[in-house]
């Protein structure tokens, strides 16, 4: 099997100009490199991974740290930053932790061991306080606002999302809600901003009508069961394939607000939010790569379709 020396030979240029087109160094000229990819591609030369690697310090590889792997939230997230890395000629390894804390310690340990260029962080399992040393291994990308990260951040205002539904209820005349959402609060600043708003919005609220752990089409059958009897005008879910879910399960007439915007949400002609996360995951890519700085909001839009106006 051919190597770099080999290469060398056969084309007559020396051995650091071949490595600079192996390595896709602009510095080359374009007569030279086209001469030498000829080469490289005639005898069948495959360059050494490892060797790249420690010439260049860049695996040309981004982790992505995430819950789930079969979650829409996630999926449109990362179908945002597979085609903005590709596009750039990265890889992108997936690291689903299960939401289980040492599983993603394992993922930054093998980080700082220069496993990945950067790390993005769709969701945590870990308190910041445990992630944040890490960032002196490189760059780590987090998907939420957090007010100690100046650089590297890239979010949806969800308070503000949150806010907006509400206030629309209100003026809609909804006084009691229910609410469906994911894993515990200890950890998800979702959870605290819905129940913190459910609170401030409706006083006739309490966590009595928080359906807990509810992730998907089946979990929302459940929280329709959930709700059958809880005398609210309305539930405000934590995903569309909840709320279908609820829908699909039940015959009463509550109103249903969903998030994500998926094609069943308008199937079923369910009020929703956009978070936009395909552009999301985009932004995130591009502060891995730092071709963009700092801590980037995400704009959100909220979808009302028929069917939202209150049934009395």
């Amino acid at each position: 099997m051919a190597n770099i020396r080999d290469i060398a030979k056969l084309t007559g240029y020396s051995v650091s100009t071949i490595s600079r087109v192996i390595n896709n160094n602009p510095y080359v000229d374009e007569q030279k490199r086209q001469e030498i990819l000829r080469v490289m591609e005639q005898v069948n030369y495959i360059p050494n991974h490892t060797a790249r690697v420690l010439s260049s310090g860049k695996t040309k590889n981004i982790g992505v740290i995430l819950p789930f792997v079969n979650h829409p939230y996630f999926d449109i997230l990362l179908s945002g930053i597979t085609a903005s890395a590709f596009s750039r000629g990265y890889k992108v390894t997936l690291l689903p932790t299960r939401y289980e804390p040492e599983m993603e310690e394992k993922y930054l340990q093998e980080f700082a061991a220069k496993g990945f260029d950067a790390l993005i962080i769709t969701s945590r399992a870990n308190p910041l306080e445990k992630l944040l040393p890490y960032r002196a291994y490189g760059r780590i990308v987090f998907c939420e606002k957090i007010d100690s990260v100046q650089d590297g951040c890239t979010y949806i205002d969800r308070e503000q999302s949150i806010r907006e539904v509400f206030a629309y209820l209100k003026e809609n005349g909804i006084e009691r809600i229910g609410i469906t959402l994911g894993r515990s609060r200890k950890l998800s600043s979702n959870s605290k901003i819905t129940v913190r708003l459910c609170q401030e919005y409706f006083p006739a609220f309490t966590e009595e009508l928080i359906f807990w752990d509810c992730l998907t089409e089946e979990d929302g059958r459940e929280a329709a069961a959930f709700f059958a009897d809880k005398n609210v005008q309305a539930i405000f879910t934590n995903g569309d394939q909840v709320a279908a879910g609820i829908k699909l399960a039940s015959s009463s007439e509550r109103l249903l607000i969903g998030r994500d915007n998926l094609f069943i949400s308008e199937v079923l002609q369910l009020s929703t939010i956009d978070y936009h996360l395909h552009e999301c995951g985009e932004m995130a890519l591009k502060l891995a790569i730092q071709e963009e700085q700092g801590s980037i909001r995400i704009p959100y839009t909220f979808i009302k379709r028929r069917g939202l106006e209150p049934h009395y």
